[in-house]
């Protein structure tokens, strides 16, 4: 009895300590995945403190680089030995903190661009100088500034008739860009400057000529750039050709705001007149040939990338974006990713795991030193190719620790997403070392992405999917202008001159691309 009693109580508490570590098991589980999202949390709370309080340069320094804590930081300036009775003296004039910066020697006023406009005023000393004899002048020059100037063309034709069959003779009218509008070429330029270029909203231009003392309703300046965008939409189809059919192009999205008057129901549910979609803006840039092209669509689907691009055969750039892997299937293109956003999930894992990220962040600063240099001597693509076969040891290297380091970390963590990320994309990452004419990155056409963003914060969406569209194309223009350092303001109205004349088959011509 006593026997089978003790048994019951050995196994009733070997019971217990089974339930008690599969306990353990679970809650080890249940506290790991919590530090996941506590690490998940933290992580987010660091990058939003960035983005409001602190620079978006993500700048590294390695350990190796940072100076050593107990040294001493001095520097030592003007010193001076002395040898007296066989001992060496030294004497300092300043001692100098290795943090202390010493001001350059100022380089002086800066000089003003020799093509400005002078207009040179004399002054004259206000005492007799009819016996002296001039030595020379002193010049001064002053930058100065006066708002641009609204003024009228008055074309006047003369009529004249004849006097024998009383026919009326008079001079035919100039070409004008919209022959029924009294806006001019110039005019109409500086519109499409001050929203595309400058980003300012409409009743801003608006409010702006009233204070010149011209009314021009909002209704009538907006159809005036809605019109003029439509007279130079040929420059911009020739542009899309010309850029769908380079071999090798960036492709990255960006969001825009649009008015849909379809929709009956705000995002929360109220009534309304209207409300906005969530439209994209899709870029693809010719980095090579210096060429820029948006096209909106109203989805963030593949079908947008996939239906322009089916024709498009060689390199496309990307970032991580999945819907790009449709590409993987096309043996016509080869896609290749952007080490930029591999770097950054490394750069933001840094309060997870600062040894593991700094290791990481050391390997890509290797790579980009590299890629520095090849631009500070402007190599060509084939010694761009040559210089960078000494990438390929440090990828390697980087590859292999990535490797190791992938089963000691939480898989949910910032550094194990951000070494998951980079080795699922490792081939794409690797593809530039295999064409000089390859960017490492995708900053390119982000660089051309990136005043769209000032954009959206001034005039906030645009009017029409139609309206979206027009912006895309004017964008496109003007990204194209920036990339071959032309003025905006002088192709357009160059441009809205000449177009309607101009013959559709050459319409190539008027691309503002730089030739050189």
């Amino acid at each position: 009895m006593i026997e089978s009693n003790f048994q019951a109580l050995y196994e009733a508490k070997c019971t217990d300590i089974e339930l008690l570590q599969a306990d353990k098991i679970k809650y080890q589980a249940i506290i790991e995945d919590q530090q996941i999202k506590i690490d998940s949390l933290h992580l987010q709370l660091d990058q939003l403190r960035r983005m409001i309080f602190s620079s978006k340069q993500e700048r590294f320094v390695p350990p190796h680089a940072r100076p050593e804590q107990l040294s001493m930081p001095l520097e030592l300036e003007n010193s001076s030995v002395v040898v007296s009775q066989g001992v060496q003296k030294i004497s300092y004039d300043r001692v100098l903190l290795k943090t202390e910066k010493i001001a350059p020697n100022h380089p002086g006023r800066t000089k003003l661009p020799d093509h400005l406009e002078r207009q040179e005023i004399y002054i004259e000393p206000a005492e007799d100088t009819s016996s002296m004899r001039k030595i020379g002048e002193e010049i001064t020059e002053e930058l100065e500034y006066e708002p641009g100037k609204l003024y009228v063309k008055k074309y006047i034709r003369s009529k004249y008739i004849q006097a024998e069959t009383e026919r009326i003779i008079i001079a035919p009218m100039v070409d004008r860009p919209l022959p029924k509008c009294i806006a001019g070429a110039g005019l109409l330029a500086q519109l499409m400057i001050d929203k595309y270029v400058d980003h300012l909203p409409i009743y801003r231009i608006c409010e702006r000529f009233k204070r010149e003392g011209v009314n021009i309703p909002y209704n009538t300046m907006i159809d005036w750039v809605g019109q003029a965008i439509l007279l130079i939409k040929p420059i911009y189809e020739a542009l899309k050709k010309r850029v769908l059919s380079s071999n090798y192009l960036h492709a990255d999205e960006t969001g825009l705001k649009v008015l849909d008057k379809d929709k009956k129901a705000r995002p929360n549910g109220s009534s309304g007149r209207g409300s906005t979609h969530q439209g994209w803006l899709w870029a693809y840039l010719n980095s090579v040939e210096r060429m820029a092209l948006f096209d909106y669509q109203p989805t963030r689907g593949r079908a947008a990338p996939y239906e322009l691009l089916k024709d498009f055969e060689g390199h496309l750039q990307v970032d991580g974006y999945k819907v790009y892997n449709i590409f993987e299937a096309n043996p016509k293109i080869k896609l290749l990713f952007c080490m930029a956003h591999a770097r950054r999930k490394f750069f933001d894992a840094q309060p997870n795991d600062a040894e593991r990220s700094s290791v990481a962040l050391d390997y890509f600063q290797q790579l980009y030193e590299i890629e520095r240099n090849i631009k500070e001597q402007k190599l060509s693509e084939a010694d761009t190719l040559i210089e960078r076969q000494k990438s390929k040891p440090i990828l390697n290297a980087f590859h292999q620790w990535m490797k190791d380091q992938l089963n000691q970390v939480l898989p949910k963590s910032p550094i194990g997403q951000a070494i998951t990320y980079s080795l699922e994309r490792w081939k794409g990452l690797c593809v530039y070392v295999e064409n000089g004419m390859l960017n490492i990155d995708n900053n390119p056409v982000e660089n051309s992405i990136r005043p769209i963003a000032i954009g959206r914060k001034n005039y906030l969406f645009a009017g029409s999917h139609e309206a979206a569209q027009r912006t895309a194309m004017l964008y496109s223009l003007m990204a194209t202008c920036k990339l071959n350092d032309i003025n905006p303001l002088s192709w357009l109205k160059e441009t809205l001159i000449i177009i309607a004349n101009h013959p559709i088959n050459r319409i190539d011509e008027l691309l503002p691309l730089r030739k050189d």
